[in-house]
């Protein structure tokens, strides 16, 4: 975070000293006093009341306020106190805070030169400093209300909140206090902050404690007792398992054993040695490779796995709407009910029969989760981000023939940059890939993607990331296929390729090859999971 947050001031230092010096003759900033005066003219009683409440809103001392206010709540209202959360709010609104200072230190701009209806601190205009006070607070509010409220009213609520800042910048430019550079400068500062405290804090439920200590040699690493708890040591700290032994015992489940995963058994192992040892409940803590160790243990048994999303994709958790932050996942876990999912079973040429429980796949998206895996540490860094890093290099990875045998029926016949077999359908990043893919309906749903040149490329982007994009039926396009992106649906399918191509897991690279045959599972996993709202 320190690291971060010296980024971030001298980003925006830099872009201050850019406005008051050598852009400050060059267009928009020359149009920007023709914006302030077009406000002044414009004013009027009830505007200028309005304006008067809205700026009221990133005031510092209402932010104070309204900071201290929220972070008790988060503290005293649940019924297991929102450290994380409170710290995430407190955190970023005194980050902001405190760049802001550098920034007012460092870059001498004057206010506009028009009647301005505010009083001021001798103070540089650049940046706005209401703006930037309640973009990290409502901001972070608004996090906080996605990741906790559920029902129609969640995004209603974010997306309210979210527009406070934007007020208050209007407010300001209203009232003669900022340059619109200034207010933008508020916004980007006050978000700053939100994505490094929220990387830090929030981010897949990692906590910012210091690493537990190794466990000793020969330390016993076969779980006993009824509640097994195997987690990934690299994303799992020693505060973050106490978080988790707080939640079980809070729960009934005293005495929880935890073990630990390793470079050579990513936990399959651990979770069969569980089942032998009279396990009733195994959660498994990590990322979406460690679940698949997992799963492959459980597959067919009738023995209840919580989740607790801990990795960098968490593709699965995200699908079944369990909270990111570790500690509220396995609370809401806890409280849910048993339900089964569908899990997908695929073997190739080089690759042993094995499980996945989100995707699979072959081709653009193998060779970006391979770039995305060889450098851990901007996947620490960046978090989800770096696989949209990693997938603008592998554009131009080749296309290649593939004969594709749905549920015994004849082959088709397709090119494609990437097939994605998936038992769900979002991404990182809110992407949907796969509408149609629901874990638990007894099918998987395949995405091949074939965009030819940048005509295909817009095509392809428009279908997938096209807002409020409903579940298509599936189509065939001929036995030749020929467009950019193509939905179908099946129980089990046989690929081959016309040449070797890179394949993945759950996220996890795994040897190239040019066969695959995949099947879904129906109901092969058994899940504690949030009850489903009525």
């Amino acid at each position: 975070m320190g690291a971060l947050t010296v980024c971030q001031a001298t980003l925006m230092v830099g872009l201050g000293l850019l406005i008051t010096g050598p852009a400050r003759h060059l267009w928009p900033l020359t149009a920007e006093d023709r914006v302030n005066e077009s406000f002044a003219h414009a004013r009027t009683a009830t505007l200028t009341t309005l304006s008067s409440i809205a700026s009221e809103a990133g005031n510092t001392p209402t932010v104070i306020a309204l900071t201290l206010a929220s972070c008790l709540g988060l503290i005293l209202i649940p019924r297991l106190p929102m450290w994380r959360q409170a710290t995430f709010l407190a955190l970023a609104v005194s980050l902001q805070s405190a760049v802001f200072l550098v920034i007012t230190f460092a870059v001498d701009r004057h206010r506009p030169e028009v009647h301005r209806l505010d009083g001021s601190l001798p103070t540089s205009s650049y940046t706005s400093g209401h703006t930037g006070a309640a973009t990290a607070l409502y901001g972070g509010l608004a996090v906080l209300a996605l990741s906790r409220l559920r029902g129609p009213w969640r995004t209603a609520v974010a997306c309210l909140l979210c527009a406070v800042p934007l007020l208050v910048g209007l407010a300001r430019l209203y009232r003669g206090m900022h340059h619109p550079t200034d207010v933008a400068g508020g916004l980007v500062n006050g978000s700053l902050s939100l994505l490094i405290v929220g990387r830090a804090l929030l981010a897949d439920g990692r906590v910012t404690a210091p690493p537990a200590p190794a466990p000793a040699a020969g330390a016993a690493q076969r779980s006993s007792g009824s509640t097994a708890v195997i987690l990934n040591p690299t994303v799992t700290d020693r505060a973050g398992r106490e978080a988790l032994r707080r939640v079980l015992e809070h729960h009934g489940h005293r005495a929880p054993v935890f073990v630990e995963t390793t470079a050579d058994d990513p936990g399959g192992g651990q979770t069969a040695g569980a089942i032998r040892d009279g396990a009733t409940l195994v959660v498994v803590c990590g990322g979406d490779g460690t679940l698949r160790a997992a799963a492959e243990a459980l597959a067919g048994i009738d023995l209840p796995l919580a989740l607790v999303p801990c990795g960098t994709g968490n593709l699965l958790a995200r699908n079944l709407g369990l909270p990111l932050a570790a500690a509220d996942a396995l609370d809401a876990a806890l409280r849910g009910t048993a339900r089964r999912v569908d899990l997908g079973r695929i073997e190739g040429d080089g690759l042993a029969p094995t499980h996945f429980a989100a995707m699979a796949g072959a081709g653009l998206d193998a060779a970006t989760m391979r770039r995305a895996n060889a450098n851990d540490r901007a996947k620490s860094l960046l978090g989800w981000p770096t696989y949209v890093l990693a997938v603008l290099r592998e554009l131009r990875s080749p296309r290649t023939g593939v004969s594709i045998r749905l549920d015994g029926a004849p082959a088709l016949r397709r090119t494609a940059r990437m097939v994605l077999v998936g038992n769900v359908g979002s991404v990182q990043g809110g992407v949907t890939l796969l509408p149609a893919a629901r874990p638990d309906d007894g099918r998987l749903d395949l995405l091949i993607l074939d965009p030819r040149g940048i005509t295909g490329w817009l095509a392809a982007v428009r279908t997938l990331l096209r807002p409020g994009r409903t579940a298509p039926a599936p189509e065939r396009y001929g036995d030749e296929g020929g467009a950019p992106v193509e939905f179908l649906t099946f129980r089990r399918a046989e690929f081959t390729f016309d040449a070797p191509l890179p394949r993945e897991l759950d996220g996890d690279p795994v040897a190239c090859g040019r066969y695959l045959t995949v099947e879904v599972g129906p109901g092969a996993l058994t899940m504690l999971l949030p009850t489903r709202e009525k």
